[in-house]
């Protein structure tokens, strides 16, 4: 576990248009003065200053949200393959600047240089995605009662939709959103995580130059920044319809009650706390490599992170065996580096509540296999960089009922498959999981309705790595938002049913005569 320091080239923050001092509220081709306050973004890489982005004044939030009005009134009336088009040059543009803008996700959140292009390639995707649902926003036909009569549904835009999104993917989840919104006909709101700005800001500099060549309306793809005050801001705000938060479950109980008290929509995508059921059946080897990238990756970060591995009693101490020898080959330190596995964690804050969650595992009665603790010495200046944990614990463990945002992965034992997934369903969060088998039987009975009860439920590949295609979130805690594929799009619009009378005659439904 072992990292040398790395020379950082830092010029990808140039190609990006970034500067020490960046304006955080932005209207798509217009930067607006903020309170005069600026956020700090550190790289908990190497815990250099990167930059500074203004915080959004209330003034300037008013701004933007009469911008984003007026446009909307503008883009909606666009035909949606019209929108779609530009959508499909922001994806070149993301072309473009993907190697840069990888390397800024990479430096200011932590993850490493391929998660971080990984990320980019998602906003591509996304794009790809949105352009032929463009010319796919069908609705349904039905067949009147009446006579002469023709029923059908068609999808109308919402209008602003505000989108708060988190650290650990500062790019991707706005374009999951503002892709979808913006072919759907509606205008975006962003407001970033304030523990990395900059991305919001590279993301605005790089579609600049698409929302300008196509002529597109000022306010329809815009920023704020700042603390939760901004995003208060948000969700109180009526002309508002929709919000959707990416963050914790205690976030998203606070956001979800304040929109509902004014009737506004809510998309959230909260905790996860996902766990792998491993089976006599399983591919070891297969499960060994989903498990540790899943536990892992991003330095368990992803609220798709694997949490919890419920193994088979046959099995278990041969995976045990197996992980604690995979962890000892994990290489920590500078994410840009590719030689490196795992990149630090967000900022101390995240590193505290880390050896926090491994006391409170012993304490509970749980046994340490792989030992925790905050790397040192050349290379680990930030203080940032944490060692992978596994332990042995029960799932009923407090701690283990909790989501913690971190490389702790808890190991427990199972007699037979239905224990297994009531294990697997006995927590309050709903969004990942996944089972390692070849028995037919165990699988079905995994993806049944008598089986996981989350979200996304996967077979022989990990939790991690949703792909677009696919709608993401998941139940109970996790909010039940579903952002991304199928038919995802629909929360961005309003369903209207139309009937239309084409005879000369007004017969009433169900029969009822009202004749003057």
């Amino acid at each position: 576990m072992a990292s040398t320091a790395t020379a950082l080239n830092l010029d990808f923050l140039k190609e990006l248009g970034l500067k020490e001092q960046n304006s955080g509220t932005g209207t798509g081709l217009e930067w607006i003065s903020g309170t005069g306050n600026y956020i700090e973004s550190y790289s908990p890489v190497d815990g250099q200053l990167i930059g500074k982005v203004e915080e959004t004044s209330q003034e300037g939030y008013e701004k933007t949200m009469q911008k984003s009005l007026e446009a909307f009134k503008v883009w909606r009336k666009m035909p949606a393959p019209q929108r779609g088009e530009i959508v499909r040059q922001v994806g070149e543009q993301l072309r473009k600047y993907k190697e840069p803008l990888g390397k800024l996700v990479s430096y200011e959140m932590g993850k490493s240089l391929q998660e971080g292009l990984g990320e980019v390639q998602e906003m591509i995707d996304i794009c790809d995605f949105a352009v032929g649902l463009s010319r796919q926003l069908y609705g349904l036909t039905m067949h009147s009662e009446r006579p002469n009569h023709r029923m059908y549904e068609q999808w109308h835009p919402l209008g602003a939709v505000g989108i708060i999104t988190a650290f650990n993917f500062p790019v991707a989840v706005w374009s999951w959103n503002s892709a979808l919104a913006w072919v759907c006909g509606d205008v975006c709101i962003w407001k970033p995580s304030e523990k990395a700005p900059l991305c919001s800001v590279a993301c605005q500099n790089i579609i600049a130059d698409v929302l300008k060549a196509n002529n597109v309306p000022e306010g329809v793809s815009c920023i704020i920044n700042g603390d939760y005050k901004v995003g208060e801001w948000m969700t109180s705000d009526k002309r508002m319809p929709l919000i959707s938060a990416t963050g914790s479950s205690r976030m998203g109980k606070i956001v979800g009650a304040k929109v509902a008290e004014r009737f506004g929509k809510t998309l959230l995508e909260l905790g996860g706390n996902n766990a792998i059921i491993v089976t006599p059946d399983a591919d070891l080897k297969m499960t060994l490599i989903g498990t540790v990238f899943g536990a892992v990756g991003t330095c368990g970060q992803r609220c798709t992170s694997t949490r919890r591995l419920i193994i088979h009693e046959s099995v278990y101490d041969q995976v045990k065996e197996s992980l604690i020898g995979a962890y000892k080959q994990l290489s920590i330190g500078n994410p840009l580096d590719q030689s490196n596995h795992v990149g630090p964690l967000i900022d101390k804050d995240a590193v505290n509540m880390y050896l926090n969650a491994i006391e409170k595992a012993q304490e509970e009665g749980g046994s340490i296999l792989v030992e925790g603790g905050v790397l040192e010495g050349e290379g680990y200046e930030s203080g940032c960089y944490v060692k992978p944990c596994i332990a042995e614990v029960e799932n009923h463990f407090q701690i283990v009922q909790h989501e913690t945002f971190a490389p702790i992965l808890y190991l427990m034992k199972y007699k037979d498959i239905d224990e297994a997934i009531a294990m697997q369903n006995d927590v309050p969060q709903g969004l990942s999981s996944a089972i390692m088998t070849t028995n037919m039987r165990e699988m079905e009975l995994f993806l049944s309705a008598a089986g996981s009860d989350c979200g996304i439920a996967n077979v022989n590949i990990g939790t991690s790595g949703a792909e677009i295609g696919g709608a993401f979130g998941g139940e109970k805690e996790t909010g039940g938002g579903r952002e991304s594929g199928s038919d995802a799009w629909k929360i961005y619009m309003r369903r209207q049913t139309n009937t239309i009378n084409y005879g000369s005659d007004l017969p009433l439904a169900q029969g009822i005569e009202f004749n003057f």
